[in-house]
């Protein structure tokens, strides 16, 4: 009897040692995201801006379309780029979150 009760405050003990760490690593994670996606929006800023000075600064319409289109071009570019980088990031997040769901698991099933 006392050996269950042995075995069960130390895998409470585990549970509780991993669930913080899991809660740290999940913490870390949205961390990331919010910053990668302030740092995304300041430069979409700070590009859209350079391109409105481009724009209408345009001496003629051939030049006022060309910096529109490059600016479209660039813009849709980066964000393909940051949305696959973001989506990486919440895989990875989601993979971190189910962990300790899946170790449970793999647990019982044994």
């Amino acid at each position: 009897m006392m050996q269950n009760i042995d075995d069960i405050q130390k895998q409470a003990k585990e549970n509780m040692e991993k669930a913080t760490e899991n809660l740290s690593d999940v913490s870390k994670s949205v961390q990331a995201i919010a910053t990668e996606t302030a740092e995304y929006t300041k430069k979409s800023f700070e590009d859209g801006t350079q391109a409105a000075e481009k724009v209408f600064g345009a001496k003629s319409f051939d030049k006022f379309m060309e910096a529109q289109g490059d600016y479209a071009k660039n813009a849709y570019e980066a964000h393909v780029s940051e949305m696959n980088k973001l989506g990486e990031m919440f895989m990875d997040l989601s993979k971190t979150m189910y962990s300790p769901v899946e170790t449970a698991f793999a647990r019982i099933n044994k």
